[in-house]
């Protein structure tokens, strides 16, 4: 899938740690990498569901547009689809503390 950031720090943390591991703990980092490795091999949004692990749920109420993704017990990978043609694309919008 095609993927835009709506946090440049984000952007540019999937380049290079600097900006990550100054707004989120250091172990973070390993993890938020692989998400997006993950991400960008999917086809669709259907492979996050079918990878149980992910915890790829849609929210809900006012934030009904945006689904999470499980980075830890505590972290989520908060992220908007939006459709496209041919293929969708992803928003990361940020990472929250749901704890």
């Amino acid at each position: 899938m095609d993927v835009e950031f709506a946090d440049k720090e984000l952007a540019t943390a999937e380049k290079e740690s600097t900006d990550f591991t100054r707004r989120y703990p250091a172990d973070l980092y390993k993890i938020f990498l692989r998400r997006m490795q993950v991400i960008r091999a999917a086809v669709d949004e259907r492979d996050f569901y079918a990878m149980r692990s992910l915890h790829f749920e849609k929210l809900k109420g006012d934030r009904s547009d945006e689904r999470s993704m499980r980075l830890n017990d505590q972290w989520r990978l908060i992220l908007k689809i939006k459709t496209g043609n041919p293929k969708n694309t992803v928003l990361i919008c940020g990472i929250e503390d749901y704890h």
